[in-house]
């Protein structure tokens, strides 16, 4: 295991800025999701780490040690690519044990660390198949398990279960966690994948046209984003737009949303799970913000459902359980309100 540092990196390709100015440590032990758009330089990033880009400027180490003049194969750091890049004219077996006929490890210990490797993701009678008579989250375990197999000390993945269905992209993210968890090594992972972030990562880091947004455990970032682009592309959040002034900030039908005064405008983010829906007009609080909705659509999805409001001229959702719904109008006039404390501000 090995703590990862990145230092003002900076990459370009063609005068086309693809990482610029990153900073970022990469805790040792734990598993870290890059999370962003596409185009956003995750990518890039991961691959400066492995060692196939070379940046312009800035500074990559591992374990405390910069990797500038260190080649890719003597890096230390395996890497899973998103298409697994399986080769099909060898076995499981084979594949896997590939890197470490290339370091020129004996025989003898190859089968014995395939074999353990095979364990590990529970493959064990796999060995000998190829990779076309695997299904996706089989192929998908083969590729990491030549990813460990020569014991990196990190483990970058790219995209890793990007071409699997969802129901086994849910199962493999237990798989995933599990295999990192007992295996103990340090990890970088990319997604784009909101889910998929905050289901496996005990640290991620928002990228945005190749600058670091923001960077926590995905509990923090979640609740406390740094701007209205990471209260977006971390989950979901309606935004009213509204004047700070003394007290909170004054919103267009009048109402005042507590929040500290800048003097500015402001913009409140809402998460969807933290409003909630009454048919008639709760009573005045000083903890709680109540606006007038109109209700346009209901979606039910089993056990819980997201109602579309109209509220101060925008679309807000509002996420509930679908027994909740009971007694509130379907369509019309509703009350949408929220615990101020809930609420996130953004000064624009």
């Amino acid at each position: 295991m090995a703590e990862v540092q990145v230092q003002d990196l900076r990459i370009a390709y063609g005068g086309i800025t693809a990482v610029d100015g990153v900073s970022l440590d990469f805790p040792e032990g734990q598993l870290f999701g890059l999370l962003g758009p596409s185009g956003s330089g995750k990518t890039t990033l991961l691959r400066a780490i492995a060692g196939f880009v070379r940046p312009q400027s800035g500074e990559i180490r591992i374990g405390g040690k910069s990797v500038a003049a260190i080649p890719v194969e003597k890096r230390e750091v395996g890497m899973m690519f998103q298409n697994y890049a399986l080769f099909p004219n060898m076995s499981v077996a084979e594949n896997i044990g590939f890197g470490l006929r290339v370091r020129k490890i004996g025989a003898g210990e190859v089968r014995r660390r395939v074999a353990d490797a095979l364990d590990l993701v529970q493959l064990g009678k796999f060995g000998e198949r190829r990779p076309r008579e695997l299904s996706g989250g089989q192929r998908q375990r083969v590729a990491l398990a030549r990813a460990i197999v020569t014991r990196p000390r990190v483990l970058l993945l790219d995209e890793p279960l990007s071409a699997l269905d969802k129901s086994l992209r849910v199962d493999m993210q237990i798989e995933l966690r599990r295999i990192q968890r007992e295996v103990g090594i340090t990890t970088i992972f990319v997604t784009h994948d909101q889910e998929e972030a905050l289901t496996l990562s005990d640290q991620i880091g928002i990228l945005a046209e190749g600058r670091l947004v923001q960077a926590g455990p995905p509990r923090d970032v979640y609740n406390a984003p740094i701007n209205r682009f990471a209260a977006t592309f971390l989950g979901e959040a309606n935004f009213l737009s509204g004047v700070a002034e003394a007290g909170g900030v004054r919103l267009s039908d009048g109402a005042l949303a507590p929040w500290p005064n800048t003097g500015r405008r402001a913009t409140l983010a809402i998460r969807p799970e933290a409003a909630t829906l009454s048919g008639e007009k709760p009573g005045a609080s000083d903890t709680r913000t109540v606006l007038p909705g109109a209700m346009t659509e209901v979606v039910f999805s089993g056990p819980m459902a997201t109602a579309f409001l109209q509220v101060e001229g925008s679309v807000f959702k509002v996420l509930l359980k679908s027994a909740e719904l009971n007694g509130l109008p379907l369509t019309g006039e509703v009350w949408v309100s929220w615990r101020n404390a809930d609420a996130l501000a953004f000064d624009d």
